[in-house]
């Protein structure tokens, strides 16, 4: 991946330019010392001189207001109207202390005194609510989006070079002599601030969708932070200090400018490429909203406009390469033969996998069959500037950053789901996620909570949110198995690693404690297998691989049993996992590099049989194979599966003996419901479930007493109201229960004090009963 830079003729100033931004993804304004405002149009090659400012204005900053903002206005009468403005106003920081909003015609629609000195910089808030500015009075200011004055944030001792807002809107990041600062707008929070360079800071920006902070300054060096403050990479030391850096709005990249040189680097902080315009320092950095062109305004006068370019993608055997805006040439590894793929329009977007190439570009969309490229299937982008696409086996989901459409391989509009919140940049590729059934989407209002749709934009269950105790920082779900057995899998901020099951399954509902379990801590990058249900990341700098996460549910003793775990010097510091198909994994490193990893072959082949329900194969595969995990892997599944004499036969080999005298006694009972009911106790735990298969069975004494060994006393009373003829048994154990646990405490609950006014214990009719429909040897009869 490289930038391919253009500098227009035509688009050149007579002094240096600060500023420069893209009012859409064809128009790029600029505006120069020269005190002239040019529009670009890179589709026409048009240049139009939209303005001159007042002589004794020096630009130093500029910003859009963002797409989709609106500004209330009181009109006559004290009516108010609501016009919505977008991309049609920028905000202008000049040197005499000022702040002016500029409309597209470059007309000054109001000019505020802002600081005193220079107002070095200015930003707008990602939902336009507001925007920032720091000045050469170590000041950082909020405003209104009507310029009215609303806090004075901050009061620092050396000027502010540069201001930044986070993805919530709640707090501003700002540089000040070498420090990083990040300062909550609310008055009682605290703030954060570390020394980040060994000279003064310059430039900082931080990305409203990876959530990562980017700085550069004058010890020559750029850095990358988490929100805390934490190094995630530091580069070298370069020639020239940091002029100017941005953050690409998708977040997956970012450039850095100095003198003549400017550098494509990845999030994670390594470079891609350098370019090295003969034009002097780099003032000014700005990225279309598509993350796909980059201009820049230098020293000399000079406006650059920069195309990505070289972009990969691969799968399995096919690569695909951008070569050209318009171009991209696919590689076939197996055959050793190329082809193209001519564009009419510019490519903004192109993502690979489950056979389909998904293109994307300035007007519409293109869907490929990997099998064959001539024919592709077309669809129309509504005018959607779409930024984010996820694939799944039968669909894929399309993100503006607002608004997700969900289409078929065949182009066909599938659904649009309505969500909650239209908060900028809240959909990416870490809150969204999407199957071959479902699409599960963190809530932008609530970080804490996921929202779940079918594939027909439908909420599933009672349509709320599932929530957890802590902000959700990335999701997945599984490509595989049917509807019911959906699972999803999140890290919260703690990189606590979570496993769900999305429906409730069996005849109970169960409850978010039974229906999300914790896998493992210190999670990195996570990523489910596209064919099995296998699920590779990395912890403790290992590859671990669950081949199956759905044991947590089952039987969690058997957790550890079903990991392979990989340990090698090669994978480095951070590295990610960028594919899992079949057995191959595919990781990046921390410095770009891509290695492979394999998973033994026979792990696949076991999942492949017992998913097939040949089990017996799988334990003859077992054989020549010394590695109990598969024999681990066969019992889990085959008792899921309901395979009893597979799964004894598993268990005896991994040697537990007490799950292979519970089968055993499965196998005894007649009753489908009772074993079942004693299965969800012995696989998941699942009281409820449990009750629900008693109930449905007419077995009601089974299920009391099922509470009732649970010490669940309230459920156990509330069902003898439509069973009246167990109350005196309930009311027996309570009051057994008070005299041999509870040291013959009086009864304190009122519903067991009203009971005993209309029952008299009798022991012996309680046995009577018991041994009548419980047997004399029932488990149920044993309470402690």
């Amino acid at each position: 991946m490289r930038l391919k830079f253009t500098f227009p003729q035509t688009l050149r100033h007579n002094d240096r330019v600060d500023c420069v931004g893209w009012m859409s993804a064809d128009d790029l304004y600029s505006v120069g010392e020269d005190h002239v405002i040019y529009k670009y149009n890179i589709i026409q090659n048009e240049l139009i001189k939209i303005s001159e400012l007042p002589q004794d204005l020096y630009p130093l900053d500029m910003h859009w207001l963002p797409k989709g903002a609106s500004l209330s206005s009181t009109g006559p009468g004290g009516s108010t109207a609501k016009r919505t403005i977008g991309s049609d106003l920028f905000v202008l920081a000049t040197s005499d202390g000022k702040f002016c909003f500029v409309n597209k015609n470059g007309r000054i629609e109001k000019t505020v005194e802002a600081h005193r000195g220079a107002t070095i910089c200015v930003r707008w808030s990602p939902d336009g609510s507001q925007f920032a500015t720091g000045g050469e009075d170590g000041q950082v200011r909020i405003w209104a989006r009507s310029g009215m004055l609303r806090s004075n944030l901050v009061q620092a001792a050396s000027p502010i070079f540069c201001t930044c807002w986070s993805a919530d809107n709640d707090a501003i990041l700002y540089c000040t002599g070498k420090y990083l600062v990040v300062k909550p707008l609310s008055p009682n929070a605290k703030q954060n601030s570390w020394k980040a360079h060994d000279q003064i800071i310059l430039k900082c920006d931080w990305n409203t969708v990876n959530n990562l902070i980017l700085s550069g300054g004058e010890d020559c060096r750029y850095k990358v932070w988490d929100t805390v403050g934490r190094p995630l990479y530091a580069s070298q030391a370069f020639e020239y200090p940091i002029t100017s850096l941005a953050w690409a709005p998708d977040g997956s990249n970012f450039a850095v400018g100095s003198y003549n040189t400017i550098r494509l680097c990845d999030s994670a902080g390594w470079c891609h490429s350098v370019e090295k315009p003969k034009d002097g320092s780099v003032f000014g950095l700005s990225w279309s909203t598509d993350s796909t062109q980059l201009a820049c305004g230098c020293g000399t006068g000079r406006v650059g406009i920069g195309h990505i370019i070289e972009r990969r993608v691969d799968w399995r055997h096919l690569e695909f390469v951008l070569t050209d805006s318009k171009v991209i040439t696919v590689s076939n590894c197996e055959t050793e033969l190329k082809d193209k793929i001519e564009l009419k329009d510019r490519l903004v977007k192109m993502s690979v996998g489950f056979g389909f190439l998904i293109v994307l570009t300035s007007s519409q969309g293109l869907i490929y069959n990997c099998k064959q490229f001539g024919h592709p299937a077309l669809f129309d982008l509504r005018d959607m500037s779409m930024s984010l696409i996820v694939q799944a086996e039968k669909y894929f989901l399309l993100s503006d950053g607002v608004n997700i459409s969900v289409y078929s391989y065949e182009g066909r509009l599938v659904s649009t789901p309505k969500l909650m919140s239209s908060k900028p940049d809240s959909v990416n590729v870490n809150t969204v996620s999407i199957s071959p059934d479902t699409i599960a989407i963190r809530d932008a209002t609530d970080t804490k909570s996921i929202a779940f749709f079918d594939i027909n934009g439908k909420s599933l269950g009672d349509g709320k949110p599932v929530s957890h105790a802590y902000e959700i920082v990335h999701l997945a779900l599984d490509q595989t198995g049917s509807p019911n057995e959906r699972k999803l899998a999140f890290a919260d901020k703690f990189q606590d690693l979570f496993l769900m099951l999305v429906r409730s399954t069996g005849q109970g509902q169960r409850s978010n404690s039974q229906r999300i379990r914790k896998l493992c801590t210190n999670i990195g990058s996570f990523r489910w297998n596209d064919k099995n249900a296998m699920l590779a990341g990395f912890t403790d700098n290992k590859l671990h691989i669950w081949l199956y996460p759905n044991v947590i549910f089952v039987d969690s003793s058997l957790v550890d049993k079903t990991i392979h775990r990989i340990e090698s010097g090669d994978f480095g510091k951070n590295p990610s996992i960028s594919d899992f198909l079949s057995c191959q994994i595919t990781i990046r490193k921390s410095t770009g590099a891509l290695i492979q990893s394999a998973l033994p072959i026979y792990y696949e082949l076991c999942l492949d049989l017992l998913e097939a329900n040949r089990a017996e194969e799988a334990l003859q595969l077992c054989q020549y194979i010394a590695d109990d995990s598969i024999y681990a892997l066969i019992a889990v599944i085959s008792l899921h599966n309901r395979d009893f004499d597979s799964a004894e036969n598993a268990f005896a080999q991994l040697s537990n003996t007490e799950m292979v005298f519970c089968l055993q006694n499965l196998r005894t009972i007649a009753s489908k419901e009772e074993r079942e009911a004693e299965l969800a106790l012995l696989a998941g735990g699942n009281i409820q479930e449990a009750e629900s298969h008693y109930l449905q069975g007419n077995k009601p004494l089974h299920a009391i007493m099922l509470h009732l060994n649970e010490h669940n006393w309230d459920r156990a009373i509330d069902m003898t109201q439509r069973h009246p003829q167990y109350l005196e048994i309930v009311v027996g154990y309570r009051q057994k229960y008070l005299k041999d646990y509870g040291g013959g405490k009086k009864e304190t609950n009122a519903k067991y004090i009203q009971a005993m006014k209309n029952v008299d214990v009798d022991w012996d009719q309680i046995e009577a009963k018991l041994t009548k429909e419980l047997g004399e040897d029932s488990a149920l009869r044993i309470i402690e």
